[in-house]
C-alpha cells in the first residue's frame, strides 16, 4: 500500500544522518592514523563488518553476535590482541554505524510503502519499538554507569539464554512452518513481554553489546509476527540502544581504532544491502539462519569460556 505522506521529513533527516556517519568514519580513520602497512594487514576486516551489518540489519538480531565471537577468536588467536572491554566497545561503535545506515533503509522504505512495508500498522511497529526503549535505554545506562561486573561473571548466562532462544526459534520454525496466521496487532501479553525483554536487552547490551535486538526479533519470529516487523522493529531499537551506549565507551575504553577503520565501512554497506538480502531469503531461510548462527556463535562461546 503506497503511503507518500508517511514520514515527511525523513529526506531531510535521512541527509543529516548520512552526513554524520560520514563525518563520523573520517574521524575513526584520522584517529586510526592508517599506512599502508596497516591497509594490507586488516583489510580482511571490512567483510567482518559486512557480513556481520548483513545478518544484524536483515534479520534483526544485533551485529554482536557477530562481531563479539570474531573479535575474541582474533584476541584467543593472537592475531589481534583485545581485552574483552574492547571488543565490546569495538561492537558498539561499528553496530552504530551498522544498525543506523540499516535503519535508514528500512525507514525509506516505510515512507514509500507506509504498512506493507512494516507488516503491521506503523502505530503498533512503533508502539513495539518505545515499548521496549523505554525499558531498555535505563537499563542500559545504568548498567554502564552505576555497577561495575565482570564480564565473565554474568556472560555464561547470557549465552545460555541466547543458546535457550535460538533454539526455541528453530523449534517453532521445523514444527511451525506454514501454519497459523501472521500477528498483525501488539497483544497486551507481548507488550509485558517486550517491556520485561528491553531491560533484560539492555543490560546484557551493556556488558556485551548483544542482547536488545536478538532478544526482541526472537521473540517477535517466535510469536509469529510478519518477518519486516521482527527485523526492522530489532534494527531500530539496537540502533537507539548501541548509539545510547556508545558515549560510555568514548569516555572509558580505549577502542581500538585500527580495527574499528576497516569494520566500520563494512558494516555500513551490510547495513544498506541487509534489506534487500532479507526478502531475498524470505521468513523461513532468514528464521533458519538467525536461529543457527546465534545457537552456534553462543555456543563457541560457551566452550570456550570467554
Amino acid at each position: 500500500m503506497k503511503n507518500n505522506n508517511a514520514l515527511p521529513l525523513l529526506p531531510q533527516f535521512t541527509f543529516i544522518a548520512a552526513s554524520l556517519l560520514g563525518i563520523a568514519l573520517i574521524g575513526i580513520w584520522y584517529a586510526a592514523g592508517l599506512s599502508w602497512q596497516a591497509i594490507t594487514d586488516f583489510w580482511p576486516v571490512l567483510f567482518v563488518g559486512i557480513g556481520g551489518a548483513t545478518i544484524a540489519n536483515s534479520s534483526g538480531v544485533g551485529g554482536g553476535v557477530v562481531f563479539v565471537p570474531v573479535f575474541d577468536y582474533f584476541n584467543s588467536s593472537g592475531l589481534l590482541p583485545v581485552s574483552a572491554q574492547q571488543i565490546v566497545a569495538t561492537s558498539f561503535l561499528i553496530q552504530c554505524f551498522g544498525m543506523s545506515t540499516g535503519s535508514l533503509t528500512w525507514l525509506n522504505k516505510m515512507r514509500g510503502q507506509g504498512d506493507a512495508a512494516t507488516g503491521i500498522h506503523q502505530r503498533e511497529f512503533w508502539r513495539i519499538v518505545l515499548l521496549v526503549s523505554a525499558t531498555c535505554l535505563p537499563a542500559l545506562l545504568a548498567t554502564q554507569y552505576l555497577f561495575t561486573f565482570k564480564p565473565a561473571d554474568v556472560l555464561f548466562w547470557f549465552k545460555s539464554l541466547s543458546i535457550a532462544l535460538g533454539s526455541a526459534l528453530l523449534i517453532s520454525v521445523w514444527f511451525g512452518k506454514g501454519l497459523g496466521a501472521e500477528r498483525l496487532a501488539l497483544s497486551r501479553f507481548d507488550a509485558g513481554v517486550l517491556l520485561i525483554l528491553g531491560a533484560v536487552g539492555g543490560y546484557a547490551t551493556a556488558l556485551f553489546s548483544v542482547g536488545v535486538g536478538e532478544l526482541v526479533a526472537l521473540w517477535l519470529f517466535i510469536r509469529n509476527y510478519p518477518l519486516v516487523t521482527c527485523a526492522a522493529t530489532a534494527v531500530i531499537i539496537t540502533a537507539f540502544t548501541v548509539l545510547s551506549g556508545i558515549v560510555f565507551h568514548l569516555i572509558h575504553t580505549d577502542i581500538p581504532w585500527l580495527l574499528a577503520a576497516f569494520a566500520v565501512p563494512g558494516a555500513i554497506i551490510g547495513g544498506y544491502i541487509a534489506r534487500g538480502f532479507a526478502y531475498w531469503l524470505g521468513p523461513y531461510r532468514l528464521k533458519m539462519l538467525a536461529g543457527l548462527w546465534i545457537v552456534g556463535s553462543s555456543g563457541y562461546l560457551l566452550l570456550a569460556g570467554s
